[in-house]
């Protein structure tokens, strides 16, 4: 999955011959899983019609302050806060120079002087407006005001002369923004271990003991270290969640066993360990080859502890940042604080059964950091997506504290 996926892109078209690029960009763009706006100069509309942006996009596509039919105000500052990325492409010498001297004279402009996320504009002009001082002053008060520059390429331009100023292919744009958001995110480079759901221990092949973990908090933090550049190892007990991202590898597991066997296989290779999983403390002694019949009016089962997968982990840890969970029902920060230092971990989330809208099975929590040092965090309840956030901030924070 891209990293653009589920991004709002906002588009300005300028008018110059590569407007016509613009097609095949919103294509790739909407491939990607982004959500994209499209915004035009008057005059780009020479050169490629709203009708075919706008179909491609599935949004309207502006380039007036009114629509003329309806007389409905196409608000600038709304289009520029609702974008995650403002791309320009092509960026024409004109345009680059109103960019670089706040000149407002249509909606284009209006609405780039209004957005408040990054900005990315691909020049595109014959070669020697390209290295024209004006032009190269332009392009270094935009890269100056924090905005990037996607460089031009060289080849046959319009005028038929060949050199330096056409605009970069679609493909390129899209690959050199995604490797450029990708370079920027705090956690590229790093492996991130994280498990989740319940385990299931067996009785006999039908029955098993198990827990009403749904593995929703675990994926929601997979999910947000993989959307910060980790790469991510998922593993998972049985749930009906899924998730597809490019950057997160999930392996399925059963019992307490198999999750310490799989966690032990990846836990050297990693920089950070969230140990989220609702793994059972006990499991049946022995296990039934076939079904067990009911006859008798009791039933008995000998249990014995599962291995603590936490505790082995926090004896072998190296430079691995240790993150685990903690479900308390009495006593919490006493308890939480005690498994912080027995596992040897570097930070504890605590969770309260007796906090409505937490635990299990619900799609919100509310919790508490306990870092290495003792901070107790508390938090108010939120989604699990928001506290998944939350704790990646928090471990970014304190990893090298």
């Amino acid at each position: 999955m891209s990293i653009l996926s589920g991004k709002n892109i906002l588009l300005g078209i300028s008018a110059g011959i590569a407007a016509y690029k613009t097609a095949g960009l919103v294509r790739l763009f909407i491939k990607a899983g982004a959500n994209v706006k499209v915004v035009m100069t008057p005059a780009s509309k020479d050169f490629i019609t709203p009708l075919t942006l706008s179909t491609l996009s599935k949004n309207p596509v502006h380039s007036s302050f009114t629509d003329e039919e309806d007389a409905v105000w196409n608000n600038h500052v709304e289009l520029g806060l609702w974008a995650d990325l403002f791309i320009i492409a092509p960026a024409t010498a004109n345009t680059l120079s109103k960019m670089a001297n706040g000149v407002c004279d249509n909606l284009l402009m209006a609405t780039y002087l209004s957005a408040k996320c990054p900005v990315y504009f691909a020049p595109a002009m014959d070669l020697d407006m390209y290295k024209h001082p004006t032009t190269v002053r332009s392009f270094s008060l935009l890269k100056s005001f924090g905005n990037t520059m996607i460089p031009a390429t060289s080849g046959e331009l319009a005028s038929g002369l060949v050199g330096e100023g056409r605009m970069a292919e679609p493909e390129a744009i899209v690959e050199f923004i995604e490797n450029d958001i990708l370079d920027k995110l705090p956690l590229k480079g790093n492996k991130v271990l994280v498990t989740a759901g319940p385990t299931y221990e067996a009785i006999d092949p039908v029955r098993f003991i198990g827990n009403h973990s749904s593995g929703k908090m675990g994926f929601e933090i997979a999910k947000a270290v993989a959307n910060l550049g980790a790469e991510v190892i998922l593993i998972t007990g049985p749930t009906h969640h899924t998730v597809s991202h490019h950057f997160i590898q999930v392996f399925k597991v059963t019992s307490a066993q198999d999750m310490y066997d799989e966690v032990h296989k990846h836990f050297s290779n990693v920089d950070i360990a969230i140990l989220s999983a609702a793994v059972a403390d006990y499991k049946p002694k022995y296990v039934a080859d076939q079904k067990i019949k009911k006859n008798d009016t009791s039933f008995t089962v000998e249990l014995e502890r599962t291995k603590d997968i936490l505790a082995s982990l926090g004896k072998i840890k190296k430079q691995q940042f240790l993150v685990g969970f903690a479900l308390e029902t009495n006593n919490e920060l006493e308890n939480a604080k005690t498994k912080l230092k027995a596992k040897n971990l570097d930070l504890i989330v605590l969770n309260s059964l007796n906090d409505e809208g937490a635990g299990f099975g619900v799609s919100t929590n509310k919790v508490t950091f306990i870092t290495k040092s003792e901070e107790v965090i508390e938090n108010a309840l939120k989604s699990k997506s928001e506290v998944a956030q939350d704790l990646i901030q928090l471990i970014i924070k304190h990893r090298h504290a």
